[in-house]
């Protein structure tokens, strides 16, 4: 059963909850209308405005439209998954860099030293991978308020997508396809798990 709040409780209108999130799905095919620059610089100019730790913004993305990417992607992807990335307008590899800190003057310029001190963090690969896949989330988020379908993917070969598609410090930690949902896109919605199930108050 979905649950829908009073109104008044959340601050954005029905519709834009369901866009979000209530009739939202995991696509896993695509119709062939392409996903422009623009629109992938719109999602991002959105996405980038949201919370990281110490700002650090580690998220990194490749686009991979062309063909001749594509047919270097596609080998890389686990089997279930080769069917709906080679369908997909624009699939996205989403990375964390973990040189993020190179930026932190400019990004977080009110701690002085702030780049000297998480350039010598033993804990700084595992900030930027918990920080990006925070990210991760805002980019599904972005993708649907364009009105296109995301497809989040664990299933690929992480060091051999470094390898082909990454540069220096970067760790692919999931591909995600985008583009308007195709026929048959949806499997049947799973059930969620309800306030009491999931929440403790203390």
């Amino acid at each position: 059963m979905t649950t829908i709040a009073p109104e008044g409780l959340l601050a954005i209108d029905a519709s834009a909850q369901d866009l979000l999130f209530r009739e939202a799905r995991t696509a896993n095919t695509f119709s062939a209308e392409p996903v422009g620059d623009e629109q992938l610089r719109a999602i991002y100019d959105l996405v980038k405005w949201a919370p990281t730790a110490m700002n650090a913004q580690p998220l990194r993305l490749v686009a991979v439209r062309s063909a001749e990417a594509r047919e270097r992607l596609l080998p890389l992807m686990a089997e279930g998954n080769r069917a709906k990335t080679a369908s997909a307008p624009l699939t996205l590899i989403v990375a964390a860099e973990e040189d993020f800190h190179e930026h932190l003057p400019v990004t977080f310029p009110h701690r002085e030293g702030a780049r000297e001190a998480m350039e010598a963090n033993p804990g700084r690969p595992a900030m930027a991978r918990f920080n990006a896949s925070i990210q991760l989330g805002y980019l599904i988020l972005g993708i649907r308020a364009a009105g296109l379908a995301a497809g989040p993917m664990a299933g690929f070969d992480a060091a051999a997508v470094e390898k082909e598609f990454l540069g220096g410090n970067q760790r692919a930690i999931a591909v995600v396809n985008a583009g308007k949902p195709g026929p048959d896109a949806w499997f049947p919605r799973n059930p969620r798990l309800d306030f009491e199930q999931a929440v403790k108050v203390v």
